[in-house]
């Protein structure tokens, strides 16, 4: 049996589920949101955890697997081996100070008091640069603190960057680059390495998948090389003969699906037609 730990809620929460359910690891009654599910897999059951504990049920054994931020793994300083970057979730940990301060870097904060919910990454940046501060540890909100005059810097998550802009805060640093990761018990990694391969797979031919689109159409073969010189690929088209009376062929090709638009009406003009765009779920190498 393997147990896999994953967010009971937060941000990441939804698309972690959606991609639970694109690799096949399908959860039957997660609307009874039990504390343990199991999936359509007998050998694969889900455990419903916070992001930031997930890290530390891995280490210990109580679960073979975890998804989580990779933040949370180097706050929770946790000794786990990480598998896959699952490209969902991703943000900068930044240290950021009021608009209209005069502190210019981190080392102008000596003795300054620092707002985050990350306390273990913050004292690790400034021990490395000597620079020796406060933390003081909050639970959200931590936007707020350097205007309630509870801090003079925070340290926290942000993706876009608007929420510093909209609170009045400019970014002096960034600490960390973190996004959503697949991690795994060290032991588990040897006592079920096969099962853990099989689950690794699924997840990946996901993401693999990610922003890609299948083309099918069919082609003169006269005008083939025309269309071979405008379609992309992983690697090149597939041709097949079709059963035609007017010597034609199939080709089939994985493009990106930012490029479809403007790939059909030159592949028109080449000479393809019946032209067929799908989606892809999954895509093994």
């Amino acid at each position: 049996m393997i147990r896999l730990a994953i967010p009971n809620k937060g941000r990441i929460a939804a698309p972690i589920m959606d991609l639970m359910e694109k690799s096949g690891l399908h959860l039957p009654d997660v609307a009874e949101r039990r504390l343990i599910a199991r999936t359509l897999d007998p050998h694969v059951e889900i455990l419903f955890a916070r992001p930031i504990d997930i890290p530390e049920y891995v280490a210990t054994g109580a679960a073979d697997l975890g998804i989580t931020g990779h933040d949370m793994v180097v706050e929770r300083e946790s000794d786990v081996e990480e598998l896959l970057d699952l490209q969902i979730g991703k943000a900068k940990l930044v240290l950021a100070v009021r608009e209209d301060s005069d502190i210019s870097s981190a080392h102008d904060l000596k003795r300054a008091k620092i707002a985050t919910e990350f306390p273990v990454i913050t004292r690790q940046y400034f021990a490395k640069r000597h620079v020796p501060v406060t933390i003081v540890l909050v639970g959200g909100a931590c936007e707020a603190t350097p205007h309630l005059g509870i801090a003079d810097a925070i340290v926290d998550l942000s993706s876009s960057g608007n929420t510093l802009k909209t609170n009045r805060l400019r970014v002096l640093d960034e600490v960390l680059n973190t996004s959503t990761i697949l991690i795994a018990n060290r032991k588990s990694l040897e006592t079920k390495r096969e099962k853990i391969d099989e689950i690794h797979l699924a997840l990946e031919s996901v993401i693999r998948a990610r922003g890609q689109c299948y083309l099918m159409m069919n082609v003169k073969r006269a005008s083939l090389e025309k269309i071979k010189s405008v379609l992309p690929g992983l690697s090149g088209p597939t041709v097949m003969d079709v059963a035609s009376t007017e010597d034609m062929v199939a080709v089939h090709a994985v493009v990106n699906e930012e490029r479809v638009y403007a790939l059909i009406n030159a592949l028109k003009r080449a000479g393809a037609r019946d032209i067929l765009v799908m989606s892809i779920e999954r895509m093994i190498r």
